[in-house]
């Protein structure tokens, strides 16, 4: 039972490893029985004429892919034997035109690679640049108001504390000439203002 399973797929097996070789595609492919009830696939008629052609190869189909695989040899001798010359230079110059295509490609995506990369680079420059300026203008600021601080520290606080004068007089007595109820006491005039300089302390304090 496995016997004849392997057997019936090996020509299928065979067939699809004739396509996938390199120049199957540009090739004939003729399938040839076999005595005993096998098959052969061939680039090439079958010898009793039996065969059964499983695909025709174009002649362009058959230049290019010499070309493809750098046979230029090959494509020309193929070409002059069938007077197929013509055919040939407009194949090869096809090719060269798809040549030069794909240089430009790989150019171009070189190029605009390189490009995004320079840019990338400049914005990371500039980036670094803008924080080194405003880390600057921060600098300038703290240190502007330091200087600012210490002048204020440095300048003598006699210059503006506040002046005290002494206690305030005494409540108001009696008047020479209040009423007579009195009975002999005389008015006694406040005690003189006393003139205290006070000097400012750390904290907002004032010693006088």
């Amino acid at each position: 039972m496995n016997d004849s399973i392997a057997s019936s797929l090996l020509p299928g097996l065979a067939l699809a490893l004739w396509l996938l070789a390199p120049a199957a595609g540009a090739q004939n492919i003729y399938k040839c029985p076999q005595a005993g009830g096998g098959v052969a696939y061939t680039d090439h008629p079958c010898a009793d004429g039996k065969g059964q052609l499983l695909h025709q190869a174009d002649d362009s189909e058959v230049i290019d892919r010499y070309l493809r695989l750098g046979q230029h040899d090959l494509a020309r001798q193929y070409a002059h034997a069938r007077h197929l010359d013509a055919l040939y230079e407009e194949r090869v110059a096809a090719y060269r035109q798809a040549q030069e295509d794909a240089e430009q490609r790989r150019y171009d995506e070189a190029l605009a690679a390189q490009q995004r990369e320079d840019a990338a680079r400049l914005q990371a420059q500039l980036d670094q640049e803008a924080e080194r300026n405003q880390l600057q203008v921060e600098n300038d600021t703290l240190r502007q108001q330091n200087d600012q601080y210490r002048e204020a520290l440095s300048q003598p606080v006699d210059d503006y504390a506040p002046l005290y004068w002494g206690a305030p007089a005494p409540p108001y007595r009696h008047r020479p000439h209040d009423h007579d109820g009195d009975h002999g006491h005389r008015w006694t005039p406040p005690p003189p203002l006393t003139y205290q300089p006070c000097t400012q302390l750390a904290g907002g304090r004032v010693q006088c």
